[in-house]
């Protein structure tokens, strides 16, 4: 059986990490090895905003030795990534120039929902444990450097997913710049990390009772363990992880240094993270915490190996992103049923056209988020739901989209209700090409929207085929549909000007 070696290069906000990987349809996914180095990112990044010539200095030479690494090991493809600090720093744009000019190495940014749907993927690959904990109510917590991620399940099924800017480096950083006594810097993080927790709560977790917490992210993990000497089992009784907080809370850094056998820097982190779990623990009342040893490296590998086909994954990452994007519908109260339909109907549409608008599954799964959040706006604005929807779309984390297709969503849904102008006037982030597919899908979803203009659903069954260069859709249903005629009729002419096709509306009067 054929193995493929496969490396990962993350540039992460504390340490630059590559992991070297075995993939194979018979053996799945196997660590082969893996390579840190220390690199404060994080320091520069959150308090100064930019990375400094002397932080990139030492990256591009930690990179150089990375991929003398990887020709050692004769790996036949990699992927670099990079999280938080190089997206947060202003001058991110110059530092991957310079990564790509020195080394040759290609970074790709994550988005922060990119980021976290990566790690959960790394322990939802873990299938046996995985599925069996979200059956009950579990928070999955990604504490990160810059922030931590927050992600409900209950009965298998995402419930939310939020984005709480408090990570283990930006709390530190924050707490470095304030002239107080350890102990008041100690009592101060507590009251950080109590607002925004509490907000989630009293949103998220008032009337939800969590049994389970799964805890990810570097450098949590690592040293946690460490501490507790897990190295024999993942699980954790919540009280041990209680004491931990309260033994670090009292620990110089200084002696968890020497006890630990690791750098000042390092160890630095470990209340800001004990912290959030600690308030997290408090809030929820959960009696175990599943410490997976996984890494951001080894959700990335998951991901390459998913989609090469040399892995299955039993797990739905596609539905869990609907679910999110259904449960923000649902925050801003859009017409269920209505959704419900046009989102079958644009799925329809769009299989219909393969042949014409030449997308894939990504793109479909993209015009199913549009309209399942179309409507959203109108909680704010009925006079202005276009530009609301866009709004608030851009606001809101939706786990497992790039920040350019969040864009491309918004947009979707924006040009639905809003006249679509041409890409040298449009004001915005996107690409020529992403800004194209946003044309191809809003004419989609238009002309599905006036198929259910009256939000009555009088659409018994429906039937689309191509003919004659025609989009012929036959509905059935004895309701007077004057008025999704019309509005039918008036977003034929744009998706006739986009496909060079024009829909044709029929009615089949069956029986009712």
């Amino acid at each position: 059986m054929a193995v493929t070696r496969y490396g990962v290069i993350n540039i992460g906000s504390h340490e630059l990490d590559m992991e070297i990987y075995d993939i194979s349809a018979a053996s799945g996914i196997q660590k082969v090895d893996q390579i840190r180095h220390m690199v404060p990112l994080g320091k520069d990044a959150y308090s100064e905003k930019s990375i400094s010539f002397q932080v990139l200095d030492e990256i591009c030479r930690v990179l150089q030795g990375f991929m003398e690494i990887l020709k050692g090991y004769r790996v036949t493809d990699y992927k670099a990534i990079a999280t938080s600090a190089v997206r947060e720093a202003e001058n991110n744009t110059i530092v991957l120039d310079q990564i790509r000019v020195r080394t040759g190495i290609e970074v790709q940014v994550l988005s922060n929902s990119e980021q976290r749907y990566i790690y959960y993927k790394a322990v939802a690959s873990r299938q046996t444990n995985f599925n069996k904990i979200i059956e009950k109510a579990t928070a999955f917590v990604d504490v990160g450097a810059g922030s931590s991620q927050i992600s409900l399940f209950d009965k298998k099924r995402l419930v939310t997913t939020q984005n709480i800017k408090i990570g283990s480096v930006r709390l530190r950083e924050r707490l470095r710049n304030m002239d107080l006594e350890m102990a008041d810097k100690r009592r101060i993080l507590g009251e950080l990390v109590d607002n925004d927790i509490q907000t989630f709560h009293k949103l998220f977790l008032k009337d939800r009772e969590i049994k389970n917490i799964i805890a990810v992210g570097d450098p949590l993990v690592y040293f946690v363990r460490k501490m507790l000497g897990t190295d024999t089992t993942e699980w954790v009784k919540a009280e041990k992880l209680q004491e931990l907080y309260q033994k670090v809370m009292h620990s110089s850094l200084s002696d968890l240094a020497d006890k630990m056998d690791l750098s000042i820097e390092s160890v630095s982190l470990l209340l800001p993270a004990l912290t959030i779990y600690k308030r997290l623990l408090d809030k929820t009342n959960a009696e175990t915490v599943w410490i997976p040893t996984v890494s951001l490296c080894d959700g990335v590998a998951a991901d390459y190996a998913n989609k090469k086909k040399l892995v299955k994954l039993d797990h739905d990452f596609t539905e869990d992103i609907l679910l999110a994007s259904r449960n923000i519908a649902k925050r801003y109260m859009t017409n269920k049923n209505h959704t419900q339909l046009l989102e079958e109907i644009v799925c329809k549409i769009f299989d219909s056209m393969r042949k014409y608008h030449g997308l894939g599954k990504r793109e479909r799964l993209l015009l199913q988020i549009s309209a399942i959040l179309h409507d959203c706006g109108k909680y704010i604005s009925m006079s202005v739901p276009g530009e609301c929807s866009y709004n608030i779309i851009m606001s809101t984390e939706i786990i497992g989209l790039s920040h350019m297709e969040r864009e491309m969503v918004a947009n979707i849904v924006r040009f639905n209700t809003k006249e679509l102008v041409s890409y040298e006037r449009f004001q915005g982030h996107l690409t020529e090409q992403a800004y194209l597919i946003v044309m191809k899908l809003t004419a989609l979803l238009r002309l599905a929207n006036a198929l259910d203009r009256s939000h009555k659903q009088k659409i018994n069954h429906m039937k689309i085929s191509m003919k004659n260069q025609q989009l012929l859709v036959v509905i059935d249903t004895m309701e007077d549909i004057t008025l999704e005629k019309e509005r039918f009729e008036q977003k034929a002419d744009f998706f006739e000007e986009i496909y060079g096709i024009r829909p044709i509306l029929k009615q089949k009067r069956g029986a009712k």
